[in-house]
């Protein structure tokens, strides 16, 4: 189960090697996902999440900016924790839809994921 971002794109190194040596790679990803893209060298599973790609992108773009914007501490401190919540919150969601895909969880149970 991948995560998007610079974890993922850690990830995907490793899931080249692995399938060069045989193995059979599994990616269990949501539907939208800035990074996470169908490849030959794994069996991508999706699943559906209740944001849109403008609502994911937006909102990592904010965050990126929210992170080097100038201004007093205090206030940026704030609006990075903010934004940092709302990204936790999506991410929770997710989870969330994941684990209520009744068919890619018993697809998962059955290949002994």
């Amino acid at each position: 189960v991948a995560v998007d971002g610079s974890r993922w794109l850690s990830m995907r190194e490793v899931l080249d090697i692995l399938s060069q040596k045989g193995h059979e790679i599994v990616v269990v990803a949501p539907e939208i996902s800035k990074h996470i893209k169908p490849s030959k060298n794994f069996v991508m599973k999706t699943y559906p999440i209740p944001f849109t790609k403008e609502e994911v992108d937006g909102s990592f773009h904010s965050f990126s900016q929210e992170v080097f914007e100038e201004g007093y501490f205090l206030e940026r401190f704030l609006k990075v924790y903010q934004r940092l919540k709302r990204i936790s919150d999506m991410t929770l969601s997710s989870c969330a839809h994941l684990l209520s895909n009744k068919e890619l969880v018993r697809y998962l149970q059955e290949s002994k994921f």
